[in-house]
């Protein structure tokens, strides 16, 4: 009667309230899962790059080791998944629970919300002590102190061919028979009718829906994908065109041209990236990021992607995050828009490259505030260390730069690299101050000192900044970067500007063409 001991009976509101609260669970969990398993290139990389707490140490042993770190994210989106799927199917429901808390736990403890501590990516924001993961561990331990498998899920089978022949016949009656009738019990040696049968394949039609539901997100994708691809873009959206007039596709005088950096072919105009990833340098209009990055979602980024392309623009600038953006774009075969890593990644530009060559960039460099700072440090050689790692995966290596010291200084310890980026414009503007204190309002603080030094370099040159962030005209800064020695700019634009700025592009460059440069063109 040992069986009897452990029996536990639940109402059916119980039942069904403990039920409820296992499959919310498991969805949420066969999603992450699959979502990440989706996403192309996902990692954890920066969420454990960023934990503040007392596993740091470790966590940043993983993401030194790459072999490591990829285990790691495949037993996060593989365990995610296997522990959904035994919730929903309440197969292993004791096992799937632990392994769930155990996962959540080192979530918890990789950006635990601490007041003592600022998480540097909060899911949904800074909690005291309590996030969602805490919410849920303890949920998890509800479910496995009141387990649900054994009443209506898989682990019901599992227990009845367990227990069919450990309790002589008679015996097995007599338990079943002191079971309450309103609800047999989880534990209690029965037959394989076909009532049993049922109760223990009750949540397929769960999974069954949270399949439909993920198909019908894969086919909206799809949807979206046609629309994108068949759409003749004219740069004309209906929210926009009531606010601005601006040129479409029939007004497109001709494409960029390119130009040659080793044996990447380059547009002579290359996208930005920081509108698209929310830096927007708006100075004291501390909101405009954030709509920036609500404006931008990943359609929208697709389509200026696709409108760029039809410009004669083959090429964005991102970082390694960003990156995971453009794989999307090339596995829904949207375009071919290539793109150039800025390889900045928590500061560690050893990781932000490695990651960049994963996630398929044409070219990588050294990012212009990571190398101002490493110039102003005097370590030009961890400079030099990136641009070898670079060149050993046989890439277009680049330096950037903010301040011109850095270029001299690259230049002094002997680095030859394939290109500079380099910002470039005129202080001209009202806020630029030269001279005086830099507030996000000045990336270019001596431009005759950069026209006269670069001259001398035999490499080309992309000059970036070379609107100074929205305070100059693109008629003015391009016309102004190309005429002293820029061999490409890179331009951070929305969609409505791009047949525009392509068409004043082409005219700084005929205009450029005609007139007497300070150094030739290299490219």
């Amino acid at each position: 009667m040992t069986l009897l001991k452990k029996n536990m009976t639940y109402s059916p509101l119980q039942i069904s309230l403990l039920l409820l609260l296992r499959l919310a669970i498991g969805w949420h969990f066969l999603y992450e899962g699959i979502a990440k398993l989706y996403i192309p290139n996902w990692s954890s990389a920066s969420y454990l790059e960023s934990s503040p707490w007392f596993l740091r140490d470790f966590f940043q042993w993983i993401l030194a080791n790459p072999a490591v770190l990829k285990a790691v994210d495949l037993m996060n989106i593989w365990g995610l998944i296997c522990i959904g799927l035994g919730l929903i199917l309440g197969l292993f429901t004791r096992l799937a629970g632990f392994f769930g808390i155990l996962l959540l736990a080192l979530y918890y403890i990789a950006q635990p919300p601490l007041i003592s501590l600022d998480p540097a990516v909060p899911a949904e924001g800074h909690y005291l002590f309590v996030n969602k993961n805490l919410i849920e561990i303890f949920a998890l331990l509800v479910l496995a102190c009141f387990p649900t498998g054994k009443i209506i899920g898989l682990d019901r089978l599992f227990f009845i061919w367990k227990n069919r022949k450990r309790l002589p016949k008679t015996e097995t009656e007599k338990l079943t028979n002191s079971l309450p009738t309103q609800i047999s019990s989880p534990l209690a040696p029965v037959n394989f009718s076909r009532r049993e049968i049922i109760k223990s394949l009750a949540t397929l039609p769960v999974l069954g829906g949270f399949v439909l539901a993920l198909l019908k997100k894969i086919g909206w994708e799809s949807w979206e994908e046609t629309v994108l691809v068949n759409q003749d873009f004219a740069a004309v959206t209906g929210a926009t065109v009531k606010a601005f007039t601006f040129s479409s596709l029939e007004n497109l005088k001709s494409k960029i041209p390119a130009g040659q950096i080793g044996n990447l072919k380059l547009s002579k105009m290359i996208l930005g990236g920081n509108l698209i990833g929310g830096w927007a340098h708006a100075r004291d209009l501390i909101y405009v990021s954030q709509l920036v990055k609500s404006y931008h979602t990943k359609e929208k980024i697709f389509e200026t992607f696709q409108l760029a392309e039809k410009c004669g623009i083959n090429c964005f600038i991102t970082n390694p995050i960003l990156s995971q953006v453009i794989n999307d774009y090339w596995r829904r075969k949207l375009g071919a828009i290539q793109f150039i890593s800025d390889c900045a990644y928590n500061g560690d530009v050893i990781t932000g490259i490695k990651m960049s060559i994963d996630g398929g960039a044409a070219s990588c460099y050294v990012q212009g505030g990571i190398a101002d700072y490493l110039a102003q440090q005097g370590k030009i050689d961890e400079i030099a260390k990136a641009y070898e790692l670079i060149k050993q995966n046989r890439l277009p290596a680049g330096i950037g730069a903010h301040s011109l010291d850095t270029v001299k200084a690259c230049v002094d310890f002997g680095l030859k690299p394939d290109y500079w980026m380099k910002t470039l414009h005129h202080t001209n503007y009202w806020s630029a101050r030269p001279g005086g204190p830099e507030y996000d309002n000045i990336w270019c603080t001596n431009p005759d000192e950069t026209i006269e030094y670069m001259k001398n370099l035999p490499q080309p040159w992309i000059a970036f900044k070379t609107l100074a962030a929205g305070a100059i005209s693109p008629a003015e800064g391009f016309d102004f970067a190309f005429k002293n020695g820029a061999d490409f700019i890179c331009v951070g634009m929305y969609d409505f500007q791009i047949v525009d700025n392509t068409n004043l592009a082409l005219d700084a460059l005929a205009a450029a063409q005609h007139q007497q440069r300070p150094r030739p063109w290299y490219a």
